[in-house]
Formats: structure tokens, sequence, C-alpha cells
């Protein structure tokens, strides 16, 4: 048998093909693509930082050649291609990929683009403060295991001591053999908060621990739609979570061309390309696979993002918005997929797994990093013990050193003579002469007292896991403060996802919406009772040439029912209107409802239940009227639903809700009004798609400005269709509490009784409201109690809030007294009555 063929082992292909697959698939799992649970890093990252600290590259040192640091990886750690380290080091830097980046580039690293980074012989770098602060500060306290590099000459950390638990802050992705990993990144002073509470309490669940945590925390900001992804997430390990990108929707101003809608993105979903998303919105519209888009560019530049998408002026910008989001990857998919090494094995965990493998290795660093450091305080406080003995006779040691005849026997009589250990003796023996002075022997006593206190506190820490727990909270609360900052991506409810309502205040509000769109929502209390006559407070800031178009009073879990000129009605929950300050504009209507700019929306409507009891009393400009179910508006579509059906150059003017039994009194510009039943003789029932019937005879040049609804038990003893003569005028008596408000666009109102209204046959031309000074005219005829509040706003967004009690009682004929105090040029837009705090009633606008 040749020596060749005694080499040759018989074995199964099958077993060996299976043996080799089994090491390179580990090799790959453990060795390459999956993050360690517990610093959060893949061992190339690990590798960098590592190097890059024995570099000594730290925040406050210059910067380096990538190069350089390249170089040192691949020689002493990382044996594979340098193209595979730069790659790594790149994203470290890159702000868009890292909530927290870990390395300070200098240089070109790339862009959201996708454009390639420089050569590494061009681009410097060095570590992130936080790098140095988090991951590895203690790593030379023996806090973790090192093992041997490929070759043996060096040794290399197995973990860095994170202090943070970094696998959730700046995420992970990674393709192994037969798995994978997807883990989001997190903002860091909700790990934080996430972590102690976890310590406090052990027993958090982890639907507890997202009210610490609610979400991924994205570097480019963005949205994510719906909390069902992130919960499936944090409870099972996968979820997908969907991305999308911020959109606002503004008007576009330019000197001598017609203004323009246009639909303006700030962020991106995380990990898209900026340059692809464009390309592939002009790819839709040349293929009229996208319509209402007449130009779109980059406007990006280095104070941010700023992609401008011109519309049409036939467009509807949220219907262009939404498709955007459908068609484009400016909304996407997260898929979630939380696996990491735990132990050196791949492992599914949750939220709280994560958190307490985090926690477990934080209690087993400081238990290493103490021991160490009681280690060395041990050995330093036996030197000192044995200085302090040589002190004490000190005479007896150099008449010893002196008579030795060398070192040793120096050594071995110190030995003796003192019973030192070998240790002392050399640091004896070491000792300069100034050691000898009172002063140094004082210094020396001190440092052995603190040292013995530090010996003490290090053994009853080690003794003690809540001492360990306190500091583990300490250091998290030491670096929160010093690096968090705030939350970039915002959570928003998902359409047709259910809200739990008990998480929303139901707090009073006011809904304000002006002529060019803008609404927003504020509380009630923000306007304090004031006085009569007085003039009030400014509740926006807005453009000369705007004002206030709908002001209604609410409840937070309230649905807003938006009705446009078109017949048109559209559905958003009160709580989903931005808050507002009194001094800010507030938010595009555009943005929030699939309407034109041509479009109005001439009713806002609180709702708060759709029961088949209630109806809506829908008035058009030309006087129609209209009563339908309010049940037949319980699922409002997206894109809105048709009310009532309008003749041409008509338009829907008001909406209110009322019962069967109820009666409706309608006003007009120059001071009639006209009161009749809502009973279904009056007015029967019609569906959504009709056009009504006629509601008030209107004198030349006059035009209808309000309606609103009286309870039925306040009419059930009024007379039908009492004559003229009947309808003699009576003082008002104190015991009236329902009355009739009447303001004028100058500022003066009254009540008037509900009686000196009677009932008549609908249309009808009406009695006199209302007499005027000058040139004044109605702006509102409202149905009050007399223990309520109202609210009145101004063209210019001046509002004041003041008790029904106020306003003095009067009689039709009368003039009415100064409610509001107004500037010049100046009106009364709008009025409002403010909801009872305990009872949550209807909200109605002009």
């Amino acid at each position: 048998m040749t020596p060749s063929q005694e080499r040759i082992i018989p074995t199964e292909l099958r077993n060996e093909m299976s043996q080799c697959y089994l090491e390179y698939a580990m090799s790959v799992i453990v060795g390459r693509a999956l993050p360690d649970a517990r610093d959060g890093l893949k061992p190339v990252h690990r590798r960098i930082l590592y190097a890059m600290y024995e570099l000594g590259l730290t925040a406050d040192r210059p910067f380096r050649k990538c190069a350089r640091v390249v170089g040192e990886v691949l020689g002493k750690y990382h044996p594979h291609g340098d193209t595979a380290v730069y790659d790594a080091l790149v994203r470290m830097a890159q702000l868009f990929s890292m909530r927290d980046p870990l390395i300070n580039g200098h240089g070109n690293f790339g862009s959201i683009d996708n454009d390639p980074p420089a050569a590494m012989r061009y681009t410097e770098c060095r570590l992130q403060a936080l790098s140095t602060d988090a991951l590895l500060q203690d790593i030379e306290s023996d806090t973790v295991d090192f093992i041997d590099n490929f070759d043996g000459s060096q040794q290399e950390p197995m973990v860095l001591p994170s202090r943070i638990p970094q696998l959730l802050l700046n995420g992970s992705s990674g393709i192994a053999v037969g798995m994978a990993t997807n883990i989001p990144p997190h903002n860091l002073g909700e790990l934080v908060d996430g972590a102690i509470a976890l310590i406090q309490n052990p027993d958090l669940t982890t639907a507890e621990l997202m009210q610490y945590i609610p979400g991924p925390d994205f570097p480019t900001g963005g949205q994510i739609l719906g909390r069902s992804g992130i919960k499936a997430a944090y409870e099972e390990g996968r979820g997908s979570i969907t991305m999308r990108g911020v959109a606002e929707i503004e008007t576009l101003s330019q000197p001598g061309r017609q203004d323009k809608e246009a639909i303006i993105v700030t962020e991106l979903p995380y990990q898209s390309n900026k340059a692809a998303i464009i390309e592939k919105i002009a790819e839709l519209v040349n293929d009229k696979k996208l319509e209402g888009i007449s130009d779109i560019r980059d406007e990006s530049d280095r104070t941010g993002m700023r992609i401008v998408i011109e519309l049409r002026k036939d467009a509807y910008p949220r219907v262009v918005l939404n498709n955007l989001y459908k068609q484009t990857p400016l909304q996407m998919n997260f898929g979630a997929n939380m696996l990491a090494l735990v132990n050196g094995e791949p492992q599914h965990l949750n939220l709280k797994k994560f958190l307490e493998v985090f926690v477990e290795f934080r209690v087993e660093t400081i238990t290493r990093r103490t021991t160490y450091l009681l280690r060395k305080a041990q050995e330093r406080d036996h030197i000192l013990q044995g200085l302090l003995i040589a002190l004490q006779d000190i005479e007896a040691v150099i008449r010893i050193i002196r008579s030795a005849a060398d070192t040793p026997t120096a050594k071995a009589n110190l030995t003796e003579h003192f019973g030192l250990s070998e240790a002392q003796t050399d640091a004896i023996l070491q000792m300069q002469l100034r050691r000898l002075t009172a002063l140094e022997a004082e210094k020396i006593q001190a440092e052995h007292e603190d040292l013995l206190a530090k010996i003490t506190d290090y053994q009853d820490i080690l003794a003690r896991r809540e001492r360990i727990e306190e500091i583990i909270q300490t250091e998290l609360t030491q670096i929160k403060e010093k690096y968090a900052t705030p939350r970039r991506t915002i959570i928003e409810s998902a359409e047709g996802e259910i809200v739990d309502l008990d998480l929303i205040a139901n707090e009073q509000a006011i809904i304000l919406l002006t002529e060019q769109g803008y609404i927003k929502r504020m509380p009630v209390d923000t306007f304090g009772s004031q006085n009569r006559a007085t003039r009030g407070k400014s509740a926006a800031k807005m453009k000369e040439d705007d004002g206030v178009e709908h002001f209604i009073s609410c409840c937070d879990h309230d649905h807003l029912l938006f009705f446009s000129d078109r017949g048109v009605v559209y559905a958003l929950n009160a709580y989903q209107i931005p808050i507002g300050s009194r001094t800010s504009r507030g938010t595009p209507l555009l943005q929030m409802l699939p309407i034109s700019q041509a479009e109005k929306i001439t009713t806002v409507l609180s709702v708060r239940e759709f029961t088949e009891e209630d109806y809506l009393i829908m008035l058009t400009k030309q006087g129609n009227i209209k009563k339908t179910s309010l049940s037949a508006f319980s699922n409002i579509r997206s894109n809105g639903l048709i009310a009532i059906s309008l003749a041409e150059e008509d338009q829907l003017r008001w909406v209110r809700l009322a019962k069967e039994s109820d009666s409706i009194i309608i006003g007009s510009r120059l001071g009639m009004a006209i009161h009749f039943r809502a009973s279904h003789e009056q007015l029967r029932p019609l569906g959504r798609a009709t056009r009504g019937v006629k509601a008030m005879k209107l004198k030349p040049n006059d035009e209808l400005i309000s309606m609103d609804i009286l309870p039925a038990q306040v009419i059930a003893e009024m007379k039908e269709e009492a004559t003229e003569e009947d309808a003699s005028i009576e003082e008002p008596t104190q015991e009236e509490t329902l009355w009739i408000l009447a303001i004028t666009k100058g500022g003066y109102g009254k009540r008037v009784p509900i009686t000196q209204f009677r009932l008549q046959k609908r249309a009808g031309k009406g009695l006199s409201a209302m007499k005027f000074r000058k040139q004044d005219c109605l702006a509102a005829l409202k149905v009050v109690h007399a223990d309520e509040e109202l609210m009145l706003v101004t063209n210019r967004g001046i509002i004041i809030r003041q008790g029904t009690d106020a306003i003095p009682r009067q009689s039709r004929q009368a003039t009415g007294v100064r409610v509001q105090r107004l500037d010049q040029d100046d009106a009364i837009a709008a009025v409002a009555l403010v909801p009872p705090a305990e009872e949550e009633e209807t909200g109605e606008d002009e």
C-alpha cells in the first residue's frame, strides 16, 4: 500500500457534506451575520470599535484616516476583505442608518440617495463619545472575556461591556444560513426608561413595557401607522411595521403666477432611497398610473430634506398623496425579525427578553468589574501595609539594607525581620527617600484608610444584588441625561385600527377652521370667561387675507362631520385634529381630508353617536332644506359620502342635528326669522342623494345666514299658526330658561324669548328678529340656555368667552347691546356654545 493510500479515510459522503455544511452554517451564524444580544454587535463591528479604541481614536482626539483603521482591523482581528470592513465602518458613521452613530465620520460617507462613500484613503474617522462611554468603558477592568485572534498573536474581546441595550438602540440586520435578523432602532431615552422599569419591577409584561418603549424610532424620522405590527414584534419576535414618510400639503406662491398646491415631503421611511422614490414617482406619472402631478423636484440641502411635488389645478391633494403612499416607497413595511445570539445560540426574543438579557449582562459585568477593583484595592492596600510597617521602624530597615551584600539578601533579611511578603519587600526596596518625610507618611496612611473604605464598599456590592441594580440604574440615567435625544418617528393610528378611547382624555375643546383651510384644536380652558363688551383674546395667527370660517365646541371623543359646498360629507375624530396654541396658524385641512383647493367646507358638526332617532337637517344657500336620518352617515368612506343633491350654482351651507319632535328656526342677513316644526308632516325624511324642499321666502337682496334647532319640550305648548295679532309682544320674564340669541356682525346682541317666534308653516317669510344700527346685519341666530356660556370669534381670530346671562333680555324690535368690542374693519364671524363639563353635548358652528 502506497503512502498516499494510507492517508485515505473512507467515509459517507452524506455525513461529510452534512457535517461540513453545519460547520459552515454555524460559522456564518455566530461569526458573521447575527449580533450578540448583550452588546448588539456583530464581530466585524466589535473589532472595528475595539481597534479604534486601541489606536486611541476617542472623541477628544484628532481624526485618523479610515484606511489606517481598516488596516489595523484586517491585520489584527478580521482576516477578510477590506471592503467588508470599510462598509461596516461607514454604516456605523451614517446619520441616516444609525439612530445614534457609533463612529464620527469626516468626509463623504454616502447619502440617503444611495451615493457611495469616498474611498477609505480620503475619509477620516474617530469614535463617538457615546461609544467610549457606553460600549468601551471598563473594558480593561476584566469585565469581559478575551480570546485569541485568528493567528494567536493578539487578544480580542468576545463582547463589549455595553452599558446600554445597543442592539435595540441602533438595530441590526443580517442574513445567515437558514435564518435572518432585522431589528429596528429605538430611542435611547425610552430604552433607558424601560430597562429601569424592568429592574424595579421584574414582573412587568411586554404590554406594560410598551408604555415606556412605545415603538421603534428611526433615524430618518417618518411615521409608523398603527401599533399592531409593533405589538406583534415586541410580544412574538416577528411583526410587520408600516412606515410612512412625512408629507405636507402647501400652497406655493409664485410672483406673477397663480398659486399652486404642492405636496412637500420632508421625511422618508427608514432605509428608503430618495433618488429612487423620485424616479419611481416620475415613472408612474409618465405611465399615466399617477394622476394630478404637474412637476416634481428635489430641493433638499444641508438644512434638510425637501421633495416638492407640484399638483395640477384640478387635483385633489389628499387623493394624490394617498396614491403616492399606495404606489411608491413613500410607504413601506419593516419586517421586524427579533433574532439574536444568546449564549452563542440564535434565539427569537421579545421586548422583555431583550431587556432581561441586557440587565443580566450588566449584572455580570458590574460583578466582574467590582471583583477586579476589589482585587486591585486589596493588592494596593497590602503594599501600603508593608510600607507602614517599614515606616514605623525605618532605622532598622535602613540598617538591614545597608548591611546586606546584595538585593536578594536584603529581601530575605527584611522578610525574616518584619514578616513581610515578597511584594511588600519589593515595594520597600523601591521606595524613594522622599517617602520618608512625615508628610509622605501621612499620605500613605490616608490612602490606606481610603482603600479600606473602598474595599468594604466593594464587598457590600458583591454581597447584595440590589446594590448592583442601583449602579445599573445610575449609569443608565447618566447616559440618558448626556446622550438621549427627542423621538423622531411619530406613531399614528392606522385607518380602521381600533383606538382605545380610555387612553385619550375626553376633554372639552374648540375647533377653529379658517377661510384658507387651516384647522386646529384648542382646549376650552385656553379662554377664560370675560366680561361683556370687552375685546377678547387672539385665537389664531392668520395671514392678512385669511379669516375664521368655522368655529365649534365639542369633546375629544366626538366624531366631526365636515360638509362641503358640493354636498359631500367627510369624517374625522376630534382627537385627530392637531392641538394648536392660541398663536399658531393650524394644520392645512388638505392634509387631513381628500378635498381640492376649490372645494370649501361650509359646516363642521360634532356627533356623539349615530342613532336612528336623530336626523340631519341640511339647508342650502338657495333655501332648500332636507331631513335625513343620522344613521345613514355612520360609515363615511375615507374619500367622503354624498349628503345632498344640489341644483346648479347651489351650495350646502348649514347642517344641524335634530329629532322629529324638534323645531327649526332660520335667520336671514336682514334680520328675518322663520320658526317651523321638524315633523314628518312639515319635513318628511329623504335619502342622501335628494335635493329637499323650500325653507323660507326671502326679500330682495336678502340671504340666509343661520339655522338652529329648538328642543321638543320647549315648543310643546306653543300655538300653531298664530295670527300676527295673536303674536303680541310680551316682556321677558325671569322664569324663561331658553332664549333665541341674536348676534350682529357689528358685535351687538340680545336674548329674545322663544314665545315671540310663533310656529309657522314652512316656506313663509317669517318675522322680524332684530332692528339694526347703521349698516349692521345679523351674524348668528342661536338657541341658548340662560346658564350657558358662549364663545364669539371675529374674522381676525379674536375670541371672547362669556355667559349668556351677561347679555340682556329684549324683545324682537330691540337693537341689542354691545357684546364684544371690535377693532376697526373687524366683524363677528361665528358663535359657538361651550359644552358642559360633565354632559357632552353636540357642538355647533356657523
